[in-house]
């Protein structure tokens, strides 16, 4: 029987919320928060995405600042996710996120994103290869934060040496990288032969990865290796509709996938855990047990975080 305390370990925004956003107001964060438990989130990590790094830094010290302020917050806001601004600058693997403040891996700027992050960092997502040397990879470790390769296109050698320096995760793979790439060289299939020493996350809407394909994905890598994430955005939770998102104009079908309003690409998900829940089981026909552990017990072990009580935490790819 599937236990409850689903954990969310990429959340950009939920409930019309956005947690890039300027301004973010306690209100507005517990507003996100009580919408996901409603939805049978106990916890989750707000996510930050590439910007400048001024406001990368501001982004998370007001996270950090209303967090402290707040039982409700503190509980269910573990620590925050940094996605980027280290990551591939190509077309086709910085996806969304903005080019022009796509920047390579530095020491300086990665402790001030730490900095900001008040100490509860504990996801940077990065581009192995736009790390030199691995030193922020390194530096990360040595930190007890959870370095994620993601919008990446490394070679194998490269994310061998990335996991040696530490790398231990993949942000949802299968996106963040071009609709066409080679047909068996790629990025997809070097993540997938390293799962054995990485856990890889998946958005399991349908539409970031086609569920026939999940299914393979999660089969060849072993759902004990296996995270899904909702990579939600701030309409999640709200239903299909027409929105604006910062400087994105958005349309969220009854799927719950974000696109662009002329349906050319997709600007993230509005999906929620329980869709989750049922698209595994009936899309990908996982079993109660094991949809626990891509919900609850494997993102708990992946960031070294404790499980509710009553959920059993064998297993393990650490």
């Amino acid at each position: 029987m599937m236990t409850n305390g689903f954990f969310d370990l990429q959340v950009n925004g939920y409930a019309g919320v956005d947690f890039n956003q300027e301004g973010l107001t306690i209100e507005q964060l517990r507003l996100a928060c009580q919408t996901m438990r409603n939805d049978g989130v106990t916890q989750f990590l707000p996510t930050i995405i590439t910007e400048d790094l001024d406001r990368m830094a501001s982004r998370l010290q007001t996270l950090a600042n209303l967090r402290a302020q707040d039982k409700l917050l503190e509980g269910m806001i573990p620590g925050f996710h940094v996605e980027g601004p280290f990551i591939n600058e190509a077309d086709g693997y910085h996806g969304a996120h903005p080019l022009e403040a796509v920047r390579p891996a530095a020491v300086d700027a990665t402790k001030r994103l730490l900095d900001a992050g008040a100490g509860v960092v504990k996801i940077v997502t990065l581009a192995p290869e736009r790390d030199e040397g691995f030193e922020v990879t390194r530096l990360l470790a040595d930190a007890g934060v959870v370095i994620s390769a993601g919008h990446c296109d490394p070679s194998l050698d490269q994310l061998r040496g990335a996991i040696d320096a530490g790398l231990t995760m993949f942000t949802h793979l299968g996106n963040g990288c071009p609709m066409h790439m080679h047909r068996h060289d790629n990025i997809v299939q070097r993540a997938l032969s390293m799962s054995d020493r990485l856990w890889l996350c998946f958005i399991a809407d349908g539409a970031h990865v086609p569920f026939v394909a999940l299914k393979n994905y999660i089969r060849l890598a072993g759902v004990e290796c296996c995270i899904t994430v909702t990579d939600a955005i701030a309409p999640a939770g709200m239903g299909p509709g027409n929105y604006t998102l910062g400087r994105w104009k958005l349309k969220i079908g009854e799927d719950m996938v974000a696109r662009a309003p002329d349906g050319s690409h997709l600007v993230g998900s509005a999906i929620h855990m329980p869709r989750v829940v049922e698209n595994l089981r009936t899309h990908v026909q996982l079993s109660d047990d094991e949809i626990d552990r891509l919900t609850v017990r494997n993102p708990r072990l992946a960031v070294g975080i404790g499980c509710p009580a009553g959920n059993d935490l064998q297993g393990s790819n650490a």
